[in-house]
Formats: C-alpha cells, sequence, structure tokens
C-alpha cells in the first residue's frame, strides 16, 4: 500500500508537470490508454476477451460516467492547485461515498460516520477558505478549479456506487477495470481532435510514464488488499499526503500553511474514523 501511493504520487507529479502545456483531456487519454496496455496480461491471465463479458453494461456505462469526471477533476487541479491540497480534497471521496451509500446503496450509516462526514467537509472548508474573499479580501485558492475538483471527487464517489453495485452483482474484478481504462480512452480520444496539442519528446514519456506507474499503483494496491487485512493496509493509503506534500515542496516550492495543514489532518483524521468504523461493523456482522 506504501508502494501504491507512492506511485499514485509520482504519477500526480507527472501530471502537474506536463498539465501547463498539455490539455487535460490529453493526460486523461495517455493515462488510460497506456494504463490499459500494461494491464492487458492481466486480462490475458484471466482468459482473455472472455473475462470481458458482463451482464451488468449500464453499470459500466455508470461507472465510465462517474470515473470519467473524477479523474478529469482530479487532473484539472494538478495544473491549477498546489499538489498535497489537490490530494487533500481527493480524501473528501469516502465522506461523500458515506452520505451516497445510504442514499443510494440503503446502507445504514450511524450518526457517528455522519458526524464524521459533518467534520470532514468542516477539514474541507478549512482547506478551501471561502471566507477569505468576504470584504475585498483575495481567495487562498482559486475558486473555479476547487469547484472542479470538488466536481471529480463527487463523480468518483458515484463511481464507487456503482462498481459496488457491479461487485453486488457478481462482476469480476478484470471486467470492472479494463472497461474504464477502455471506455476512457475511447471518450477521450473523440474529445482529443478538438484540444490536441503535440508534445514533446520528454513531454511524451512524461505521459507515457503517467499511465506506466498509473497502472502499476493500481495492481500494487489490488495485491496489498488481496494479500493483508483491510484493517492493517487501508489507513496506508493517506501516506499519498506525505508523499506529495515533499513533492510540492521540493519540486514547486508549495509549502501548505497552517490553516492547510489543519484543514488536511480535520479531513484525514474523519476519513479514516469513517473506514475503521465500517471494518468494525463488518467483524461484528460476521
Amino acid at each position: 500500500m506504501l508502494g501504491s501511493s507512492f506511485a499514485y504520487s509520482v504519477s500526480a507529479a507527472l501530471a502537474k508537470s506536463v498539465s501547463g502545456d498539455i490539455p487535460t483531456i490529453e493526460i486523461v487519454f495517455f493515462r488510460n490508454a497506456i494504463a490499459a496496455l500494461v494491464l492487458l496480461p492481466l486480462l490475458w491471465r484471466h482468459g482473455g476477451l472472455k473475462a470481458l463479458r458482463t451482464r451488468q453494461p449500464w453499470g459500466h456505462v455508470m461507472r465510465l460516467a462517474a470515473g470519467y469526471t473524477g479523474m478529469l477533476g482530479s487532473f484539472y487541479g494538478y495544473a491549477h492547485l498546489p499538489l498535497a491540497t489537490n490530494t487533500a480534497l481527493s480524501f473528501a471521496m469516502p465522506l461523500i461515498l458515506t452520505l451516497l451509500s445510504a442514499k443510494l446503496l440503503g446502507e445504514t450509516v450511524g450518526w457517528r460516520r455522519r458526524s464524521a462526514v459533518l467534520a470532514g467537509l468542516v477539514g474541507v472548508l478549512v482547506i478551501v477558505r471561502p471566507w477569505a474573499d468576504f470584504g475585498g479580501g483575495t481567495a487562498v485558492l482559486p475558486p473555479l478549479p476547487v469547484a472542479i475538483v470538488l466536481t471529480g471527487v463527487l463523480g468518483s464517489a458515484l463511481a464507487m456506487v456503482s462498481i459496488r453495485r457491479m461487485g453486488a452483482g457478481g462482476e469480476n474484478n478484470v471486467a470492472i477495470v479494463m472497461w474504464f481504462a477502455l471506455g476512457c480512452t475511447a471518450l477521450s480520444a473523440l474529445l482529443l481532435p478538438g484540444v490536441w496539442r503535440a508534445p514533446s519528446l520528454l513531454q511524451l514519456a512524461a505521459l507515457c510514464a503517467i499511465g506506466a506507474v498509473s497502472a502499476g499503483a493500481q495492481l500494487l494496491m489490488t495485491e496489498a488488499y488481496r494479500t493483508g487485512e483491510a484493517a492493517v493496509v487501508g489507513p496506508f493509503e493517506y501516506s499519498a499526503i506525505v508523499y506529495t506534500s515533499l513533492m510540492g515542496a521540493v519540486i514547486w516550492g508549495e509549502f501548505p500553511d497552517a490553516w492547510s495543514l489543519a484543514g488536511m489532518a480535520i479531513v484525514i483524521g474523519a476519513g479514516l474514523y469513517i473506514w475503521w468504523r465500517e471494518v468494525t461493523l463488518a467483524r461484528r456482522r460476521q
């Protein structure tokens, strides 16, 4: 899990490094096209094209629409927000997922987790600090990128809902991963002609690395949950905030202030509590 979080952080840093010159859709295209190629051996190991057979095509459509929105929001944020801030905002996803699970999946969410969600959303406000713009002041963070990133966070949460529904319906993990990678590649290819910018050789190498590193991160995360207890490996996902904070500081001179650090701590604390509570309740039901 530590390796997976580090790989995702490297991918984020690579995306940020090219985002000033390369459109977001183009970055998303390379991320998914290369990832799909890297994941082909996994598809082959599980029976080739037979593994792509699905009984839930509309589930994959919903997953694609929501997940693509989430990915666009995330990659757009790399271009316009500090790396660690973008990562911290993405940690609001489990909070939103908790609320959506009650509404869309019929899961019971008690007052403890609802309170943690509320605390986490307060943490998001502390990071963004919209009140700093009142009285003629200057906003701490540009509002449009923040809005786009948070829209992406909502999309990612909806994607997780779709994945849970498909998983409950018996859909295999390989089909879920591959159909998403292929769908994102095809959708990005359709949108590319209007925004395409020819990358330099160095930018092309970075774009390909984003896809390869992201695929490796996904495989490492899957292996972590496959071979280890969720109660042990889950919290280590939050190590990404350490990696991205260090990368942002060393490469771009981005140093979170006290307010940002406090907001990050609140969001991460709320997410960890929700995760711990879900694991505790799952063990009681066994």
